[in-house]
């Protein structure tokens, strides 16, 4: 039921205010987390303190707030992205343990990558993608090797709305990638985000064919070699399949 002035609910706040927390950024000042939660500072208060005393958030010495202990725990308890994860563990690690290159597993959430685990080791080439981190579908390989291997509908949609504000890629230029990357069965950007790295996902099937993740790798232009990478990844794939299958 809505309750306040902008007919917001209580959870619509509650949500507006957890979600207002910035990728990497562990910590924000009240006033700031109203500012971007869009609340009122007194609303932001009393939210705050209610949330804090079950553990959701943790307020510290000079008005500062973190999300809490509590909230990790239960957005890990039988989460469909933790069991992803535990399965393509073992094999992502294979993958990094050859390659010595950033892995990463995503999947599709609406119109952008949400990426639920990475691996990364030093002097490894550059990798946007970060843990609990979104990408645009169209400058990830990891979001056109998932949506080239869903429903015709769903990709129809996509790129009747699809726009690129950085003029990276035309809609054309997607759904190239798109048909490229059904045919081949992976998907590859070269330079798009980072001009020096070229990106390789593949999806991850289930017994209809559909993709329900993708694991991929970037590695740098100079020692690109698509022939040994595509196969390796496409072997863990397979595998991850498997296991989730098994579960």
């Amino acid at each position: 039921m809505a309750n306040s002035k902008s007919g917001d609910s209580v959870v619509d706040r509650i949500v507006r205010l957890i979600s207002a927390f910035p990728q990497d950024v562990g910590a924000l000042q009240l006033s700031d987390l109203a500012a971007r939660a869009g609340l009122p500072l007194t609303t932001t208060h009393r939210l705050v303190g209610q949330l804090a005393g079950h553990g959701l958030l943790e307020t510290e010495p000079g008005g500062m707030v973190r999300p809490g202990l509590r909230l990790w725990e239960l957005v890990n308890r039988a989460s469909p992205a933790l069991a992803l994860r535990q399965a393509a563990m073992p094999f992502m690690e294979d993958i990094q343990h050859v390659l010595n290159q950033n892995v990463n597993l995503a999947v599709l959430d609406g119109w952008e990558v949400l990426f639920v685990e990475r691996l990364s080791r030093r002097g490894s080439a550059t990798n946007r993608a970060q843990v609990a981190g979104r990408m645009p579908i169209h400058i990830s390989s990891a979001g056109l090797a998932l949506m080239a291997h869903r429903e015709k509908a769903l990709q129809a949609s996509y790129l009747a709305q699809f726009s690129d504000p950085d003029g990276r890629l035309t809609s054309g230029d997607v759904r190239t990638l798109l048909a490229d990357a059904a045919h081949q069965g992976f998907a590859q950007l070269k330079g798009v985000v980072d001009p020096d790295t070229w990106g390789i996902a593949v999806p991850v099937l289930n017994r209809r064919q559909r993709a329900v993740a993708s694991l991929g790798v970037v590695v740098p232009l100079q020692e690109m070699r698509l022939q040994a990478l595509v196969p390796a990844l496409q072997t863990a794939a397979r595998g991850i399949a498997r296991r989730l299958a098994d579960s």
